[in-house]
């Protein structure tokens, strides 16, 4: 008897239970529901500033900017862009003013001389770095359109095969003129068009190569492939002259730096260090050390700057 109540009462509260635990899963299943459903809400919501953003990128002077942030592979939109100025802008003001003690209209003038240079330094730095890498690629180009025509592919076919083994950013600008022949656009036309975005010798070469051997016939294999030799001496000479003209470049960075980082720490050392600045005889000295300054630069630049 005792045995058979204990039965009776597990499986009343074993159905309890299944009861209650059928409930709270479907109580559960409600309230995430309700949950994903507010988070799907909130993803619909933007900010003010993402909304100016979003217009601001619309406009023409963004798409302008945009072109020119996609020419020196900047990964940012228009606003972004704008945002990350703002930005750089502000930290520059602080840092001159708390602590270098620089006076606040000297600051403002002297960052935005500081961004604007700082800006145009990034573009020139990014362009000059993407046309260097697709040059790194050019004698891997060359191996490959040579081994597509031994094979016996065209050339246009030998691109299309550029475009899609190639890794960036030679994938996009063979990927732009494989769309271009495709589209019907003469060959002379769209190569012509790829050599101005490059703007570089050796990729001058390898563009008048293809043109010649279009018009004039020949064996495209034995000169892409001598070609492609020629390239890789030439990019080991250009590295040895690198690595042995490295510690002359730093120096023409690292000089002008070093005597205007100590003058704004004796500024921020000794009150009023920068007012003999603005005498006289101080702006005669500042413009002999900036014309010094510059010209060392340039001197240092040229010597240094050893053509292959």
């Amino acid at each position: 008897m005792t045995a058979a109540s204990i039965a009776g009462g597990a499986v009343l509260l074993l159905i309890i239970g299944l009861y209650y635990l059928l409930g709270y899963r479907k109580e559960k299943k409600e309230w995430k529901k309700k949950t994903h459903q507010f988070y799907l809400e909130g993803e619909k919501r933007k900010s003010v500033i993402v909304l100016w953003g979003s217009k601001f990128d619309e406009t023409e002077t963004a798409k302008e900017m945009e072109a020119k942030l996609h020419d020196a592979n900047i990964p940012f939109t228009p606003s972004e862009f704008c945002g990350a100025l703002i930005v750089s802008y502000m930290g520059i003001l602080f840092v001159l003013v708390n602590f270098f003690n620089v006076p606040t209209l000297i600051a403002i003038v002297l960052s935005l001389l500081l961004l604007e240079a700082g800006r145009r330094m990034l573009f020139k730095m990014r362009k000059d770095r993407r046309r260097q890498i697709l040059v790194d690629q050019l004698p891997d180009i060359c191996r490959l359109l040579a081994n597509s025509t031994r094979s016996g592919m065209t050339l246009n076919q030998g691109i299309q095969l550029v475009a899609k083994e190639m890794a960036e950013p030679a994938k996009s600008e063979f990927k732009n003129l494989a769309h271009e022949l495709s589209l019907g656009i003469d060959f002379g036309s769209a190569i012509r068009t790829l050599e101005k975005r490059i703007d570089n010798k050796e990729f001058h070469l390898f563009t008048a190569t293809l043109l010649i051997q279009k018009r004039a016939g020949g064996n495209l294999y034995a000169v892409l492939d001598e070609m492609s030799q020629t390239l890789d001496e030439r990019k080991l000479l250009k590295q040895e002259i690198k690595t042995m003209t490295a510690e002359h470049k730093y120096i023409a960075y690292i000089v002008p730096i070093i005597p205007i980082f100590l003058v704004l720490m004796m500024n921020n050392v000794v009150d009023g260090f920068l007012d003999a600045l603005f005498s006289g005889i101080g702006m005669i000295l500042f413009a002999i050390f900036a014309a010094g300054t510059v010209a060392t630069f340039l001197i240092i630049n040229k010597i240094t700057n050893i053509r292959v």
